[in-house]
This record gives C-alpha cells, sequence and structure tokens, in this order.
C-alpha cells in the first residue's frame, strides 16, 4: 500500500489524538470507576503522560526533530505494554513480574466483548502513536 507522501504530515496529530485519548482513559479508569493501576500500568502511564506535552509542543512549533523526542518514549511504552499483555494472557508466568506490590498486574478489571483489557488498550495506543510516528514526515522536510 502506497502512503500519499502530500498526507504523511497528518500522522504526528494522529499520534497526539491517540496520547489524548489514552491520557483520559486511563485517567478515567483510575479517578472516575476508582480501578487502581499496577505496577506496569504506572510504568506505562510515565511513557503516556509526556507524550501528550511532548506531541503537542512539536506540533505547534512544527519541529523537525518530533520523532528524536517521541519515539523513545512511545517504543518504551510500546515494550512495556507488550510484556505487560504476555503476562495478562499467561504467556509469561507471573512469577517473572515485578507485581507483587499493590494491584496484580494479572487482575482482570475489565474486559469488554470478552477480549479487550486494559493492557490491550494500553497496547494498541502505543502501537498506533508508534506507527504514526514512524510514518509521518516532518514538516519542512522534502
Amino acid at each position: 500500500m502506497q502512503l500519499s507522501s502530500g498526507r504523511r504530515w497528518a500522522w504526528p496529530y494522529v499520534a497526539w489524538l491517540q496520547a489524548v485519548v489514552a491520557t483520559t482513559g486511563s485517567l478515567y479508569f483510575s479517578e472516575v470507576m476508582h480501578l487502581p493501576p499496577c505496577t506496569l500500568c504506572w510504568y506505562q502511564r510515565l511513557m503516556m503522560y509526556p507524550l501528550v506535552f511532548v506531541l503537542l509542543v512539536s506540533l505547534l512549533t512544527q519541529d523537525t526533530r518530533l520523532r528524536a523526542y517521541s519515539l523513545p518514549l512511545s517504543v518504551t511504552g510500546l515494550l512495556i505494554a507488550a510484556y505487560h499483555n504476555l503476562l495478562y494472557y499467561g504467556v509469561i508466568p507471573e512469577g517473572l513480574t515485578q507485581c507483587a506490590a499493590g494491584v496484580s498486574c494479572t487482575a482482570r478489571q475489565i474486559e469488554w466483548l470478552g477480549f479487550i483489557t486494559i493492557p490491550l488498550l494500553s497496547l494498541s495506543a502505543f502501537t498506533v502513536i508508534t506507527l504514526s510516528l514512524l510514518l509521518s514526515k516532518p514538516r519542512g522536510t522534502s
């Protein structure tokens, strides 16, 4: 599939919108629904929350180094989310995790349609952000 190079400037906006939705969703789960985040969820939040501001500032200033600032956060969050999903779905034994304190990282708090979970939502968000950044073409570059 060939992507139109004329529309590649829009991908950072998709990444920013996804970061805003994910951040809002995580705050809704914890502050409105009173679902306590596990240790891995906290680590993922540490990667997601700054993305909202880093991407926004990069978009407003039309910074061509957007990927240099955003990809480390996004890829790190993606790796943590992938590990969390492997743990959550039993691919990795729970004994190989640091999730002993507080809420278990495999606790089933939400399961929409029988398979949509909080770790899956996080993995999806980081995947969308990472792919959007990789597909983007910074403004001002040829």
